[in-house]
C-alpha cells in the first residue's frame, strides 16, 4: 500500500500528489468515520471476537441502506 498524504503547504519542496489515490484515501476515513459513529462499534461492547465482528457487520448493513 502507497501512503498518500497532502505535502505540507509551508514547505517549499512541492511533491506531485495523486488525486484519485488521495481521493479514494479520503472516501474510506469518511467510511471508518460514519463506522465509528456506531456507539457500539466505537466503544466496543462486545467482548468476543465473533460477536464484534458480527456488530461491525449489521453497521456496515446499515450504512449501505442508508445510502
Amino acid at each position: 500500500m502507497k501512503p498518500v498524504i497532502a505535502p505540507n503547504p509551508t514547505h517549499h519542496v512541492k511533491e506531485r500528489l495523486d488525486r484519485k489515490l488521495y481521493k479514494l484515501r479520503y472516501m474510506i476515513e469518511c467510511g471508518f468515520h460514519r463506522l465509528k459513529r456506531f456507539r457500539a462499534v466505537a466503544t466496543r461492547y462486545e467482548k468476543t471476537g465473533t460477536n464484534f465482528l458480527a456488530l461491525v457487520h449489521v453497521a456496515c448493513i446499515t450504512m449501505w441502506l442508508n445510502n
